[in-house]
């Protein structure tokens, strides 16, 4: 068994979880990996099955947050020293795992693959919400974070612990500014991000604003009541 594990979480990605499976186990064989089949409606948990993938299918939808913790559950009970959530719509490539886990070793509890280390945010609607996100993490927390809505986040034994039991721990900006003000330590490596390889996003543009709007809320509100140590 790795001491790392992948977690995928997956709804309706019947189009994508193959071949993001096999393009992950051919890049990282040695590690270990699970996907996380958050209710979906459409074939993803047969195509699991019919590819003896590694699966834990959640008979009804709990959400990104709900599967995400689920996941992390798993790695808590088994024992994994580092767990990394991969998105199973084809966007985060694997390639990158290996550079985020060297910098974790330095000492860090996170690591985010940031798709703006050394490059700058394109000019849209969407990268104008990150922005606000980042000056809200900023402002609250003195650290400033370049790629924070950046889903693909790896944590230490530590971090799988605190999400594996927490209550209310999504895989979000408002819990990362939570943890850093909690003392987490927290890093970001440079990574390459594709465009979803099929299916269709349910971040619409409407979506996408009150998802913004609720982690800047969440951030510069909502945390400061949370008073937990890390």
């Amino acid at each position: 068994m790795s001491d790392l594990l992948i977690v995928i979480p997956a709804y309706n990605e019947a189009d994508n979880i193959e071949k993001v499976v096999r393009h992950l186990t051919e890049v990282c064989p040695d590690y270990d990996y699970i996907v996380v089949n958050d209710g979906s409606q459409d074939d993803t948990a047969e195509i699991c099955r019919r590819n003896h993938f590694h699966l834990l299918d959640l008979p009804v939808n709990l959400g990104l947050a709900g599967g995400f913790q689920a996941g992390l559950r798993y790695a808590e009970k088994h024992g994994y020293r580092y767990a990394i959530q991969i998105d199973g719509d084809g966007q985060h490539r694997p390639e990158f795992i290996e550079s985020m886990r060297k910098k974790m070793d330095e000492g860090y509890d996170i690591v985010i693959g940031s798709r703006f280390v050394d490059a700058e945010k394109p000019r849209t609607m969407r990268m104008f919400g990150s922005n606000l996100i980042e000056l809200a993490i900023r402002l609250t927390t003195g650290m400033r974070i370049k790629d924070p809505t950046s889903g693909m986040r790896l944590f230490n034994r530590k971090m799988i612990c605190e999400f594996a039991k927490g209550l209310n721990y999504g895989p979000e900006p408002d819990t990362v500014s939570y943890l850093i003000r909690c003392g987490a330590r927290v890093a970001e490596v440079p990574v390459v991000m594709d465009e979803r390889q099929g299916g269709v996003s349910y971040l619409t543009p409407i979506r996408s604003a009150r998802y913004m709007f609720r982690m800047l809320v969440s951030i510069l509100l909502i945390q400061s009541f949370r008073r937990r140590k890390v």
